[in-house]
């Protein structure tokens, strides 16, 4: 048996009985939907951001709450995508905030079996280390026509597609400086 409060709070009736016949208004909320509030309504702070995903570089504005992101949407002022997001973009959130996410340095010895967990210095200084040690180890004073070309063949660089002019700029000046003659951005490809 259905009590009569139950059977006037069914939705069909609200909307009849407050002329809302195409169920779009008020006669369709539940005291449910009334109590939520939106992600992006109770942030601390809203940082700009661009998309990871592709060449395009949709603006993003990632919405921060106790220091941890709550929500990423399209940003309207963006000239690019006028705050549309692909259904990559819309879903990076996941990226961010995802417990699978990886937040340490995985390392796998050569000829190892198992994955290991490094602290980023040793991480960066292992880095360092196979760059220094790539471009001596194939270091090119001189061409095979005696001409002076100081090069290495064995470093060079990809960039990503969302990297911005500045950060290329700078890639191209350190990787050139380190004597590469092979960087491309994958924005271009």
């Amino acid at each position: 048996m259905v009590s009569a409060k139950t059977f006037l709070s069914w939705p069909v009736l609200r909307q009849a009985s407050r002329g809302d016949a195409l169920g779009r208004g008020p006669a369709v909320k539940s005291a449910h939907s009334d109590k939520i509030e939106a992600r992006t309504t109770t942030a601390d702070r809203v940082a700009k951001s661009v998309c990871p995903y592709c060449a395009v570089g949709c603006a993003q504005r990632v919405f921060v709450k106790d220091e941890k992101v709550v929500q990423i949407e399209g940003d309207p002022d963006s000239p690019i995508s006028r705050g549309r997001l692909c259904p990559k973009g819309s879903a990076s959130k996941n990226l961010v905030t995802s417990p699978l996410r990886l937040d340490k340095v995985r390392y796998r010895r050569p000829f190892g079996t198992e994955w290991e967990d490094l602290d980023l210095e040793t991480a960066m200084e292992m880095i360092a280390d196979r760059v220094v040690r790539a471009r001596k180890d194939t270091w090119q004073e001189f061409d095979e026509k005696d001409r002076r070309v100081r090069r290495t063949l064995g470093l060079a660089s990809l960039g990503g597609a969302t990297l911005d002019n500045e950060e290329n700029y700078l890639i191209k000046k350190l990787f050139t400086a380190m004597g590469a003659i092979q960087i491309e951005n994958q924005a271009r490809i």
